[in-house]
């Protein structure tokens, strides 16, 4: 038979299609083999890896406990459980953080000692921290505070407050507590400091305290505090109250509480600081994420130590009932030279605010909020100056605080019902104030959005929602478009 170039042709194009069908066989069946091969290396990698791991309780199907060993950050280190510490969640273990302080502070002339407190529940009545202190979390650490008021000593009243912030007279102290320290770091692999406030908030609302709360941790007097990479939640007043301290930072740290119904368990209340850094901190708390202080009315103005230097930024922060950032209310001995950048305020009642009264004396100026990002806040910007509560009947009421220089830069939002509600009044003005490259979306399409009243200062550039008319305005190159002539009125409207 003779082959013909077309029969030739179909043979060769055939053969070509079986050799390719028999090489993608092989590839298959070898791909096949090799998946097989590494699955089983891996299960038997598996396997391997958690013998070795049992015997420290490891698991891959279990959320395993840190087996970061504890860095040393001082020249000596102790375990808690050095000491006689139980991590039970019922053994009561002040004891042993007391003889655990009383040993580093022996060591404070040679670089002072570091206590790491491992994974576990560690129950504790109130106890004070010691100078050149690292106080070090592990990961699954926890500090319970015990939560039986007859366990919480009683301290006198702070000087630039007269009285319990709550009650007349002396007030609960504080789970950690501490007083003239110097050098003083608390962090960890993200341990937690729990106060269980649960017990605390209830008492509260039914009136059967007779003391002011404790905070969870308060320390006073003090310098060089570092507080960071830790959890604080569920405290019984305020979580973090640094009284008239210098050289504060908090950093990378969580500060916890339901946003209802955990009264006044404010994040961190800077009273009476100097130069102090909040910094890379995730806030929701049942008060004010942060609330800068500086005592209250006739005792505050008389102690005269002024909130001053600070710097807040890259937060996200909630408040339900309050603020995301605020200033005041007592602020009598005085704020200025505050800084707030990059700064996220999710489903809040407000964002930031600034409150004060007559009685209060004292002065909030040189403050500048910038990159604020509002994401479902009610109010967005805040400044009002009626606050009345005082300590006492003896307040003088023509004490009234000066309210200028408030910078606002770079504010964006979304989802916002009022933007901005400045209610100064013939008493207390507000001065001195700047709106900057300002665009906040908002729910209520109402005439009365941005109110004013008692307000003088200025808009450069376009603004949304448009400025009151109580503002001057300026173009981009700062030249002067408007002139106000209507500071003193008032808009305000608390009806939406």
């Amino acid at each position: 038979m003779v082959e013909t170039g077309t029969t030739s042709s179909w043979w060769r194009t055939q053969l070509q299609i079986h050799h390719h069908r028999r090489w993608i066989s092989t590839f298959f069946t070898t791909r096949k083999t090799l998946l097989a091969a590494l699955w089983i290396a891996f299960f038997f990698t598996v396997f391997l890896w958690q013998q070795r791991s049992a015997a420290a309780g490891f698991s891959i199907f279990r959320r395993p406990i840190s087996s970061r060993a504890f860095p040393k950050l001082r020249p000596v280190a102790f375990n808690l459980t050095d000491f006689g510490a139980v991590g039970d969640g019922v053994t009561v273990n002040t004891a042993a953080f007391e003889r655990a302080m009383m040993a580093i502070s022996k060591r404070g002339k040679k670089g002072g000692g570091q206590l790491n407190v491992p994974p576990g529940y560690w129950l504790t009545a109130p106890f004070n921290l010691t100078s050149h202190l690292t106080l070090f979390l592990a990961e699954g650490a926890e500090l319970l505070g015990i939560n039986d008021e007859k366990y919480w000593p009683l301290m006198p009243p702070l000087p630039s407050y007269g009285c319990g912030r709550e009650h007349p007279g002396p007030r609960y102290g504080s789970l950690i507590h501490g007083q003239n320290l110097k050098d003083v770091v608390i962090t960890g692999h993200n341990g937690t400091i729990n106060g269980q406030g649960q017990a605390w908030w209830r008492k509260y609302r039914q009136k059967v305290l007779n003391h002011t709360r404790g905070p969870l941790l308060q320390i006073m007097w003090s310098s060089d505090i570092l507080i960071s990479n830790i959890t604080l939640r569920d405290s019984p007043f305020w979580t973090f109250h640094p009284f008239d301290c210098k050289n504060v930072t908090v950093r990378n740290v969580t500060i916890l509480a339901p946003v209802f119904e955990a009264p006044n368990t404010d994040g961190i209340d800077p009273d009476s600081c100097e130069d102090m850094v909040i910094e890379d901190c995730y806030i929701s708390v049942g008060d004010d994420a942060i609330a800068i202080k500086s005592g209250w009315d006739q005792y505050g103005i008389a102690y005269g130590r002024p909130s001053r230097n600070i710097l807040i930024r890259n937060l996200v922060v909630r408040s339900m009932v309050s603020a995301g950032i605020s200033i005041g209310s007592e602020m009598s001995g005085g704020v200025s030279n505050v800084t707030v950048e990059n700064v996220h305020v999710w489903g809040s009642r407000r964002a930031v605010r600034i409150k004060t009264a007559p009685g209060r004396g004292g002065y909030v100026r040189q403050i500048t909020y910038r990159n604020l990002t509002f994401e479902n806040v009610r109010v967005g910007i805040v400044i009002k100056t009626d606050y009345n509560e005082h300590p006492d009947d003896g307040f003088d009421p023509k004490a009234v605080p000066s309210l200028e220089d408030i910078n606002y830069f770079s504010i964006h939002g979304e989802g916002v019902r009022v933007p901005v509600r400045m209610h100064g009044s013939a008493e207390i003005p507000v001065r001195k104030v700047t709106f900057r490259d300002m665009s906040v979306g908002i729910t209520y399409k109402k005439k009365q959005i941005f109110q004013c009243a008692f307000v003088e200062g200025r808009v450069i550039g376009t603004i949304f929602p448009a400025p009151c008319e109580n503002l001057d305005l300026y173009d981009e190159q700062g030249h002067l478009i408007r002139r106000s002539t209507s500071q003193n009125v008032s808009d305000i409207d608390y009806d939406f």
